[in-house]
């Protein structure tokens, strides 16, 4: 019996959240090897939004119900991606227009995140199967790293325990090819040398718990730092490597599902959240925060999933629930709206092409979409 709490393209449609309401910060903690660090925040309403101007393309997938999640680009400009709903690995090749799908070892439909390392071999989080995957491309051949199960009490049953798996979910590479991600059923983050093949875990909680905290986006900054969301604590946490240290930054006020997160060139830190239209911004050096609200229909949670950062600091997010790309100008203070031509696309991951394109997944309807702007 297996029981995994994960936010796919299914559960999307029904998780609508309330906006935010205001909010200020205070330090929190749940590790005995957790540092305090006070944290500050500026209160914001929504900024304004203006319609872009760009051209979208759309490529439909051989199969419907593909359960597309978070794209990658490999150096060949190709996009690959999961699909949950097939227990596919799949690519698309944009000069040929055409689509490769091949199948994991033992998958069971869970590749979540993925990432591409410096050789054009593919990373990847196969969540219900329990393993990171590690790709080549050039052989067709794969390694497998399997991780821990967990054995706990079941909640509707005190008379017996179930085994399950530690869930890993977004994947991340470090300076020195540690291969990290996070592990939702198991609150913990995962290391894995990519030079050794050894695995470590990094327990977040003094407690060992089992979905308390659901470990979800992750991202290493340029000086190694590991930084990580909680999708259901509502913190931002950091890691060093170098201390096996936490810490941990809080807005207070309502609890707002924090997905993805990236570390810009200068060190700061985005998070998206599915919930009130909210990107977030964290000074990694003055731990202070900064909201903005991006404007979205009154009908739903304006929520924001997938996030990509330029080289040159562009902020580029799915709105997912207004079936948008939009790019935030902090400058100018208003968000920028590229509105995607099917109706309902639902989009989810997106990543930056080499000449400055978006490829984003459009769970809803089986394609792959890509905006020049």
């Amino acid at each position: 019996m297996r029981r995994v709490t994960v936010i796919t393209c299914f559960t999307l449609f029904i998780f609508i959240l309330a906006a935010c309401a205001d909010t200020t910060t205070s330090p929190s903690s749940t590790s005995n090897s957790t540092t305090e660090t006070p944290a500050t925040s500026i209160q914001t309403n929504s900024i304004p939004g203006i319609a872009g101007t760009g051209t979208f393309r759309e490529y439909p997938l051989p199969q419907t119900n593909s359960g597309m999640m978070r794209p990658v680009i490999d150096h060949e400009g190709r996009i690959w991606f999961g699909e949950m709903g097939h227990n596919y690995l799949a690519v698309f090749d944009p000069a040929t227009q055409t689509f490769r799908q091949v199948t994991p070892p033992h998958g069971q439909n869970g590749i979540m995140g993925l990432l591409v390392a410096p050789d054009d071999t593919i990373w990847f989080a196969e969540q219900y199967a329990n393993y990171i995957g590690h790709y080549y491309p050039s052989t067709g051949k794969y390694q497998v790293y399997g991780l821990p199960t967990l054995t706990v009490p079941d909640p509707g049953d005190a008379t017996r325990r179930l085994e399950l798996p530690s869930a890993p979910n977004d994947i991340a590479l470090d300076a020195r090819g540690n291969v990290w991600f996070t592990e939702l059923n198991a609150d913990s983050l995962g290391r894995i040398d990519s030079h050794t093949g050894v695995v470590k875990q990094f327990p977040i909680s003094r407690d060992r718990s089992v979905q308390k905290l659901n470990p979800y986006g992750i991202s290493v900054d340029p000086r190694g730092i590991v930084w990580f969301t909680e999708a259901s604590g509502n913190h931002i946490g950091r890691l060093d490597p170098s201390t096996g240290k936490f810490s941990f930054f809080t807005m207070s006020g309502p609890t707002d599902p924090l997905m993805e997160i990236a570390s810009d060139a200068h060190g700061a830190l985005w998070i998206t959240s599915f919930s009130g239209g909210l990107l977030l911004k964290l000074d990694s050096r003055t731990g202070k925060f900064t909201p903005y609200y991006i404007p979205h229909s009154g009908n739903e949670s304006g929520g924001m999933y997938g996030l990509t950062i330029s080289p040159g600091g562009e902020v580029w997010v799915t709105v997912t629930s207004d079936n948008m790309i939009a790019r935030l100008d902090a400058v100018a203070s208003h968000f920028i709206l590229y509105r995607i031509p099917t109706v309902g696309s639902l989009p989810l991951g997106i990543v930056l092409g080499a000449d400055h394109t978006l490829w984003f997944t459009e769970s809803g309807k089986d394609k792959i979409g890509m905006l020049k702007p």
